[in-house]
């Protein structure tokens, strides 16, 4: 998720100790790594050891926490589409990675992921939402009950019911939705299956794409990293990239459409930014929810 930056629960204190007792050989002292807004992460380079890891711990973590990330980095890497860290170790408190050096954000790297994302949206995913267990921040993804649905005209109703519905209820809840916001959001459910667009089956997508999740790399391949892999809707991906702003948007969108294009999709980008909204409304606070609300006017003033 993106910040406002939020100290992580776990700290420092004992996380090379978690990690050399994962991966079985001293991991050395920890150095801090900034960018996320719920965990504490850190680099670990250990003497004699095969490189550098990259580990992150969240002190009572969720239970499924990190094996739901872990899980979700698997997934995407199997597809042979994008690229992701490789999975080290995980446990219920710890997750440890390959280290991926970073580098510029290059014009040709930028278009390489976006080529990497359209042939990623063509995963065709065996039903709505994940798989197992599913976070945003430490919020978990609501599933339904029962098998999850699957048709592509299923899609509004799930998305209203499963991610705009329950953070809606939350973000409200906390104070943090003015009750115009609220109105305009639950009009957008109730419209849902008007204002999609054409219906499509769902997708494999990253989830939770906002830019601090792209590592551009200095091999000149860019990495995805902390997904909430489910089926969903592609749409969904870009459009969080594009709310918090990503280096070479332009270019990867350029080279994505050309790859697969999607019409129609600037007049819905609202639309699929209001869930991502939602959720930091919900865990943040602040202004989310009034951008929120805008989302939502935004969407309906598009349909």
């Amino acid at each position: 998720m993106n910040p406002p930056a939020v100290a992580g629960g776990g700290g420092l204190a004992g996380l090379a100790a978690d990690v050399s007792a994962l991966l079985g050989r001293d991991a050395g002292d920890p150095v801090p790594v900034g960018g996320g807004s719920i965990c504490t992460a850190a680099r670990l380079d250990g003497p004699g050891g095969p490189g550098a890891v990259f580990a992150k711990t969240l002190h009572d973590a969720p239970d499924g926490f990190f094996a739901a990330e872990a899980a979700g980095l698997r997934l995407l890497g199997s597809t042979g589409t994008v690229a992701v860290p490789q999975v080290l170790a995980a446990d219920r408190n710890t997750l440890v990675l390959e280290w991926i050096e970073p580098g510029p954000a290059t014009p040709s790297q930028a278009e390489r992921l976006g080529r990497e994302l359209a042939a990623l949206h063509d995963v065709r995913a065996a039903a709505w939402g994940p798989a197992g267990p599913g976070f945003l921040g430490r919020l978990p993804l609501p599933s339904p009950t029962g098998p999850p649905p699957a048709a592509p005209e299923d899609w509004a109703a799930f998305h209203a019911e499963h991610r705009l519905l329950p953070f809606l209820r939350q973000a409200a809840g906390d104070g943090a939705m003015a009750p115009a916001d609220v109105r305009s959001v639950e009009r957008v459910c109730e419209l849902l299956p008007r204002i999609a667009g054409a219906p499509r089956p769902p997708a494999l997508i990253h989830g939770d794409l906002w830019s601090g999740n792209v590592l551009f790399a200095a091999d000149g391949r860019a990495r995805l990293v902390d997904p909430a892999a489910q089926g969903g809707d592609p749409e969904a991906d870009l459009a969080m990239l594009e709310l918090f702003g990503c280096p070479q948007m332009p270019r990867i969108l350029a080279a994505y459409e050309e790859v697969r294009p999607v019409p129609g999709r600037r007049e819905r980008v609202a639309l699929h930014q209001l869930h991502p909204l939602l959720v930091h409304a919900a865990l943040f606070g602040g202004h989310y929810g009034a951008a929120a609300g805008r989302a939502a006017r935004e969407a309906l003033s598009r349909a």
